[in-house]
């Protein structure tokens, strides 16, 4: 069975514990805002489009997806290297298909890879 001093020491310690916490709390709060969030990490441009043609539901010029991507997930993104990349998935039947000039949307059934 714990002695008196055993448990004294225990709350003190927990209580040092919180309070170290605190105070680095504190410093952090001083120290001003974060700095910005890096981007997402883990989604390709491809994801980006798949994204936001989803959530268009219909098909979607390459401008109109470039300006939602970087209205909903931060980054503009290079219009050739995109296109040329939605050319190959359209290609390869994976998950896009082009409806016309520089317009796609997605395949029926079309899920990420």
């Amino acid at each position: 069975m714990p002695n008196h001093a055993d448990i004294e020491s225990a709350v003190l310690h927990a209580f040092e514990l919180s309070l170290e916490a605190q105070l680095r709390a504190v410093r952090r709060l001083r120290s001003g805002p974060a700095p910005d969030k890096p981007r997402q990490k883990g989604m390709s441009h491809i994801d980006y489009v798949f994204d936001i043609l989803q959530r268009a539901g219909q098909p979607l010029h390459i401008t109109q997806i470039l300006d939602r991507i970087e209205k909903v997930h931060g980054p503009r993104l290079d219009r050739e290297s995109v296109v040329s990349a939605l050319v190959k998935k359209v290609q390869r039947h994976d998950r896009f298909l082009r409806t016309g000039r520089n317009t796609f949307a997605l395949l029926k059934g079309g899920r990420p890879a």
